[in-house]
This record gives C-alpha cells, sequence and structure tokens, in this order.
C-alpha cells in the first residue's frame, strides 16, 4: 500500500511541476496573455461579447474566448509585428437562444506586456462535427484594443455563408469582457440579427 502511494504522489507532483512549467513558458512567450482587455488575466484566457453589426445592416450577438497559440500570422499589419497568436472557442447567436458554435483563431499585433493598443485579427469558423463536404461559416474580423474593449473596424472581408443564412461582412461593433452565461441568457432574450 505504500508503494502505491509513492507513486501516487510522484505522479501529482510531477503534474503540477509539469504544469507550472508549462504555464511559466506559455506567460514568458506570451506576456500581453496576462493583461488582456485592461484586465489581469492570470489563468491566459479572455472572455468577451458584444453586438456586431454588418455591412447589409444585420446585427449579431457575438462571444469568444481565447487563449495563446504559438500559431498565428508572420506578416506585418499597419507596419506593426506579429507578437502572438490566439486559439480558442466562440458562439454567433443566430436567433433567440439558438446559437452557432465557432472555433476562433487570430494574431496579435504590437502588444507585448498587454493587449492594449495592439491590433488583432480573428477568424471564427463554424465548429463541424462531421466533415461531409459541406460548405463551412466563416468570418473574419479586425480590432483594436482600447483598454476593456475590443473595437472591429470593419476592414476584414473574409466571410462564408452559415447553415442558419447569417452572413457576417465587413463587421463593425465592440467585444467587452463577458461570461459565457451572460451571452446565452442574452441571446435567449434577443429578436433574430436584423
Amino acid at each position: 500500500m505504500l508503494k502505491n502511494r509513492g507513486c501516487l504522489t510522484q505522479l501529482l507532483l510531477t503534474l503540477v511541476v509539469g504544469g507550472a512549467l508549462t504555464y511559466g513558458v506559455v506567460a514568458a512567450l506570451n506576456p500581453w496573455a496576462l493583461h488582456i482587455g485592461g484586465r489581469s488575466t492570470p489563468f491566459l484566457t479572455w472572455n468577451g461579447g458584444g453586438t456586431i453589426h454588418t455591412k447589409d445592416g444585420h446585427s449579431y450577438l457575438l462571444w469568444i474566448s481565447f487563449y495563446p497559440s504559438s500559431h498565428f500570422s508572420r506578416l506585418r499589419l499597419d507596419g506593426l509585428r506579429p507578437t502572438g497568436g490566439v486559439t480558442g472557442t466562440g458562439l454567433l447567436c443566430t436567433s433567440p437562444g439558438v446559437y452557432q458554435q465557432l472555433r476562433v483563431s487570430g494574431t496579435i499585433y504590437g502588444g507585448w506586456r498587454s493587449t492594449d493598443n495592439s491590433l488583432m485579427t480573428i477568424r471564427a469558423t463554424q465548429q463541424i462535427i462531421f466533415n461531409t463536404g459541406q460548405s463551412q461559416g466563416y468570418f473574419d474580423l479586425t480590432g483594436k484594443w482600447h483598454g476593456p474593449q475590443l473595437v472591429l473596424d470593419g476592414r476584414s472581408d473574409g466571410w462564408g455563408k452559415f447553415p442558419s443564412g447569417a452572413l457576417i461582412d465587413h463587421a463593425l461593433g465592440t467585444l467587452e469582457w463577458t461570461p459565457q452565461s451572460d451571452f446565452k441568457a442574452l441571446c435567449a432574450s434577443q429578436s433574430k440579427g436584423h
């Protein structure tokens, strides 16, 4: 019995040390992830939502959650070098209480110690469980961090229509810190994105 406790203790210690080491490396390579959107983010994750407005006059509620990723664009944007990548998930409210699950990826430009005044590009792609060759909805967003807000500037032009008919092109809007539960409650009370 004591021998098994020693193995279990060793395993737990290895997991804790390995986790702490991984956290330290991610934080050292992406110090902006400790201060996203004007707030302390010790878990290296940001959750935010808001209303986005498309070029054709439709409005949709959007929620995203992201954390650092080693994959990002190597190209400059507005003269700024890329300083890190993000990956995560999202939700697009397509009708009251109905939302499309998204995969999120992107790049931070010009932010090192925090995201303040940095640019960010995001690609949100429809999550598909079984790929049968169907078209996949997606959209691109570009915005600048102003303290707690990611202000979307409408210049992104990549999009593909979602099965719901949603077409997010040249989106304008502001995303701010929002728990997922608050987003889902707001989605449940919204009228269809028109």
